[in-house]
């Protein structure tokens, strides 16, 4: 429904992810690997999806990723999916590249909000957005460290989908092919004060998204070090996630660092092509962190089985992406309340089938993996 009602470039830089999409077909394939086992004749009528994370209770272990292009598949579509995540008591993740404000967000949406940063070669820029995030009251600062340079998307380039933006007789016609979309979202945001900007941006680079005068305006920082990290944790008292991480020695590196949670995550395959699945990665770093650390698996999913087996593996809770942002282009926040709903209902009916009836009582006793059958009869005949 998305691809329908989206312009081509505009639903191919949220589906796709860098050169040849070898990642994302990593994440996807991880999962694939991954079998449930049934356990029938278990009473599991009191069945429970509620999870602790940094102390405060959540009916299901799931979290909205930072994605930083929904206010361009819906108008305010950062309100509209912050407000789908506070009906259902689940934290949101403000990016940095969102089109409204830290403010406004707080304002109309409400709920339980995290902002995601990005750390500039100007450290001031950074510390700025903390401070706005901290002063609208938002709970948890999550900073995102694997993009290091700027990720090689053709397709973008191909599109004109980059920042700034370039207007082309290629994107303007497949925006014009587009009407829903052109008049109920862009031509919203030209009535209502012209072309959109990215307002968590740093004051100086705040400016039109089709602004072409300076580029830069998402500048990458390949200097950045564990320092640095130490640096925010010392400006921010909230929980502090470090997202991005996947080698166990990276993990071990940011718990030394003062994290309190770590989202093992490639980034949807939208940086390093033909890196290795979240999924496949997570029972190392859980190893390597031990079991009281917080760690958040994202990248790949797209069932509430898949939510399953994350936990089941070694995940506390998962961020969804790509998932919410369908939902958002298709109905705003009634899209995005439908698609937390189908993932609740399948996360519930997939603890009833392998004999569950709380998050806590999954581990790899639930899982087959083909791959490795001496493991898996060894996991199997030790399960309760």
């Amino acid at each position: 429904m998305a691809k329908r009602r989206l312009p081509h470039g505009l639903f191919e830089f949220i589906d796709r992810g860098t050169e040849d999409d070898l990642t994302i077909r990593n994440n996807l394939d991880a999962f694939r690997r991954i079998c449930l086992i049934p356990r029938p004749l278990r009473d599991v009528s009191q069945r429970s999806l509620r999870v602790s994370l940094f102390g405060r209770e959540y009916p299901m272990p799931v979290c909205l990723a930072p994605t930083g292009a929904a206010g361009l598949l819906w108008y305010e579509g950062e309100v509209a999916t912050a407000s789908a995540a506070a009906s259902f008591g689940v934290p949101y993740s403000m990016s940095t590249g969102s089109i409204a404000s830290i403010e406004k967000v707080a304002e109309k949406a409400g709920g339980d909000l995290w902002f995601q940063l990005y750390l500039w070669p100007d450290p001031a820029m950074s510390h700025e957005l903390l401070h706005r995030a901290r002063d609208a009251g938002y709970k948890a600062l999550i900073v995102t460290v694997d993009t290091t340079v700027t990720p090689n998307r053709e397709f973008n380039y191909r599109n004109g989908f980059t920042v700034p933006m370039r207007l082309t007789r290629r994107n303007m016609m497949d925006a014009a092919l587009h009407p829903r979309w052109a008049a109920g979202v862009m031509g919203r945001y030209l009535l209502s004060g012209g072309m959109p900007r990215f307002h968590n941006l740093p004051q100086s680079l705040q400016r039109s998204m089709t602004d072409t005068r300076k580029s830069g305006l998402m500048p990458k920082n390949d200097g950045l070090t564990w320092d640095d990290l130490k640096r925010l944790r010392d400006m921010w008292k909230g929980p502090l996630i470090v997202k991005g991480i996947l080698h166990p020695e990276d993990a071990r590196s940011a718990m030394a660092a003062g994290v309190d949670g770590i989202v093992v995550s490639n980034h949807g395959g939208r940086v390093l092509d033909n890196a290795p699945a979240s999924m496949d990665m997570l029972p190392l770093v859980r190893e390597a962190v031990g079991p009281d650390a917080v760690l958040f698996l994202d990248s790949g999913i797209r069932r509430g089985s898949d939510i399953v087996k994350a936990i089941a593996l070694g995940a506390n809770a998962v961020m969804i992406g790509r998932a919410a942002m369908w939902g958002t282009a298709v109905g705003g926040q009634r899209g995005v309340a439908h698609v937390l709903a189908m993932l609740r209902d399948e996360i519930s009916r997939i603890l009833a089938f392998v004999g569950a009836t709380r998050m806590e009582d999954l581990s790899s006793a639930h899982c087959w993996q083909p791959g490795s059958v001496a493991e898996s009869r060894m996991r199997i005949a030790a399960a309760p």
